[in-house]
């Protein structure tokens, strides 16, 4: 973020498609990780397009990046990609060695695409089928194993 106005520009996002796009959440999807999230915006020329954010979890390196949205009428710009690659490098850049989200089903490809790994069966979260899904982030040894987080990928 460089300023108020981008994280008012990051929460106008997350609401056009979370929202009133989606109906994922009624009135807010704002929660108490926000306070202390990375936020990151998405930019063609002077609009902002899309958001996520991301944040630790432990102490130990697992990070969450949630909330990935891209407004409509803008996804033809394909700003989704370059997010998730810039939180899995930021997460990384912070000591992270494993990024966790909840995925809805329908862009599972898409994640996997960019590398990232399914974690088990999809579940509802907030109503909807989400899948979970993992990345081994820049801070991960060579010899990474899923195992030492099964707390967190159930």
């Amino acid at each position: 973020m460089r300023d108020e106005d981008d994280l008012a520009a990051h929460f106008r996002v997350r609401h056009a498609v979370f929202v009133a796009e989606q109906g994922v959440f009624a009135g807010t999807d704002r929660d108490g990780w926000d306070a202390s999230a990375v936020h990151v915006v998405a930019a063609v020329g002077p609009l902002v397009v899309g958001a996520v954010r991301l944040y630790p979890l432990d102490e130990a390196g697992l990070w969450q990046g949630d909330r990935l949205a891209v407004l409509p009428e803008a996804r033809r710009f394909r700003a989704g990609g370059p997010l998730v690659r810039f939180a899995v490098r930021t997460a990384g850049e912070r000591g992270g060695r494993l990024m966790i989200a909840q995925v809805q089903e329908p862009n599972v490809p898409f994640f996997q695409h960019l590398g990232w790994s399914r974690v088990g069966a999809p579940a509802p979260y907030h109503g909807i089928p989400h899948q979970r899904m993992a990345i081994p982030l820049a801070g991960a040894p060579a010899a990474f194993a899923e195992e030492g987080y099964a707390w967190a990928l159930g």
